[in-house]
């Protein structure tokens, strides 16, 4: 079994002089979550048309469960499931009629199109209303069976294009915890685009991230943490004196620093160590006790994805 559902090489797609793709290589493994991170423009939506076969390459080769995107297109949308920009939903039909529609195209056989689709609507939480018309139905609930259609076929390989843009923060809350789910019970390869950093955070083990065509950095959070991130320590208390964090600002291993609600964040520059036992945390830790601040707790502080994000487009705009 091919333990990568995506490979790619030097993956380029140009329209005119615009880079919309420029030169991504990519090793996504089986049965992963994938975020494909972004702002719009970024070029996420152009790479799945890329993989699907939809696109022919300007340059460079992708291969999708094994078979190359330039000849082997058929076979992947074969194997593949994907909701792009619009749903394909019939918002006349019900909800079951559709799903048998899209049955019947796979030609899956009738008792297991009728298992299938009893299965996918309970695990969405859509079954109590598969005799009702799309249309009637909220966008929330038109996102979930939209999901549902593409496992309909039991793919090996998903691809879901910003699947909760638009929807209020409860459905989108939902339809995560509905993805979740689904990923882990089917053991699908799910490849998700999205500029929802919190989304991609929650629902993805490997992340890409990408901007005005380059692919910027991939791997796992904590990876992406430790080739962008300057070591952070996080103090709780009080009496964070503007004297106090003078005398911090003036620290040699100290690159900055940010007080507020009863959180002292402290930067410190690349390389110091804040792993306990760390010496120079414990030295920092001990300026703010001799200088009269209360010390409740002090804990290695995490960046987040949104912060990774920046920090990495903020470093490639430097670049040029």
């Amino acid at each position: 079994m091919n333990p990568y559902a995506i490979r790619t090489l030097s993956l380029r797609r140009d329209f005119g002089p615009i880079h919309a793709v420029d030169d991504v290589s990519l090793e996504i493994a089986a049965g992963t979550v994938f975020g494909f991170l972004g702002p719009n423009g970024a070029g996420k939506t152009t790479t799945i048309r890329l993989l699907l076969g939809l696109l022919e390459p300007s340059g460079g080769r992708a291969e999708v469960l094994g078979f190359d995107t330039r000849a082997q297109a058929d076979s992947i949308r074969e194997k593949s499931g994907a909701l792009l920009e619009y749903n394909g939903l019939y918002e006349r039909m019900t909800a079951e009629d559709n799903l048998e529609f899209y049955g019947r195209v796979w030609h899956m056989s009738k008792s297991d199109r009728q298992t299938r689709i009893k299965e996918l609507l309970t695990e969405t939480g859509l079954y109590e209303r598969r005799k009702e018309a799309v249309g009637t139905w909220s966008r929330g609930m038109k996102q979930k069976l939209a999901v549902a259609r593409t496992l309909l076929h039991r793919p090996a390989l998903i691809f879901l294009d910003e699947p909760t843009a638009g929807l209020d923060p409860v459905a989108a809350a939902a339809l995560r915890e509905d993805l979740a789910a689904l990923a882990a019970r089917e053991g699908v390869t799910i490849f998700l685009t999205t500029h929802n950093l919190a989304e991609a955070e929650k629902l993805c083990q490997h992340v890409g991230v990408i901007n005005k065509g380059k692919l910027l950095a991939v791997g796992t959070l904590d990876e992406l943490r430790a080739h962008n991130e300057a070591p952070r320590v996080e103090v709780t208390g009080s009496g964070f004196s503007e004297a106090i964090l003078s005398n911090l600002r003036g620290r040699p291993e100290v690159r900055g620093v940010a007080a507020g609600d009863g959180k002292l964040t402290i930067e410190l520059r690349p390389g110091v160590p804040t792993a306990s036992p760390a010496p120079a945390v414990r030295g920092l830790v001990r300026l703010l006790v001799e200088s009269g601040a209360e010390v409740e707790e002090v804990h290695k502080n995490k960046a987040s994805l949104e912060e990774l994000f920046l920090t990495l487009v903020e470093e490639e705009g430097e670049q040029k």
